[in-house]
């Protein structure tokens, strides 16, 4: 790991791993040292902001410099349930690549439960990390220029859901009628980092 300055009140973190950027992020948020102003957590970084004259940086770098980063601690997550009809235009291709059928695609995606690891990509976007090994699976080789608001996407280790029309090159297995994003709302993002959740299929 390796702390980099980010402007006068901030400082990135650089792990090794996404378990690790996780379990730093976890660690920080249990822990709730007073002066955090902003924590935000990438593939492999947590970037640190800090309430001017707090001290807050030092005493987060005092804290994971003696945390096990491999294995995060335990805490109360929120767990959110979305319902997703299995209708994905690639939800063949999927299950082709998988090796596996149509109901075994939407059985191993609804009995895993699912880790926001970090946000990013457009507002509302959650990377979930818990993707059963089968449906690892690569991106389309050429992203399609429209995705419908509510698709639910694989792609590589984590799975997610368009939460507004957008290019996207994520295999699509699914939909879902849950808002993930609502700038009227408090706060307007329904997914969090450390949220934990599980898709139900909706028939």
């Amino acid at each position: 790991m390796r702390w980099r300055a980010y402007g006068e009140h901030a400082a990135l973190l650089d792990c090794a791993s996404l378990t690790q950027a996780i379990a730093a992020h976890a660690a920080v948020s249990s822990a709730r040292p007073s002066g955090i102003a902003e924590l935000v957590p990438g593939a492999r970084s947590l970037l640190v902001v800090e309430t001017p004259g707090s001290g807050a940086l030092a005493a987060v770098r005092d804290l994971l410099s003696g945390a096990d980063l491999e294995h995060p601690p335990d805490g109360e997550p929120r767990e959110i349930t979305l319902d997703v009809t299995y209708d994905g235009e690639d939800l063949e291709l999927v299950a082709q690549d998988a090796g596996v059928s149509l109901e075994d695609v939407v059985r191993l995606h609804t009995d895993a439960v699912y880790t926001v690891a970090f946000t990013g990509f457009a507002p509302g976007f959650g990377y979930l990390t818990g993707l059963p090994g089968p449906l690892r699976q690569p991106r389309l080789p050429s992203p399609r220029t429209r995705v419908p608001p509510g698709s639910v996407g694989i792609a590589g280790e984590f799975t997610g859901v368009y939460p507004r029309v957008s290019p996207g090159g994520w295999r699509l297995i699914g939909h879902t009628r849950a808002v993930l994003f609502d700038p009227r709302a408090d706060p307007p993002a329904l997914l969090a980092p450390g949220d934990r959740v599980r898709f139900r299929s909706a028939g």
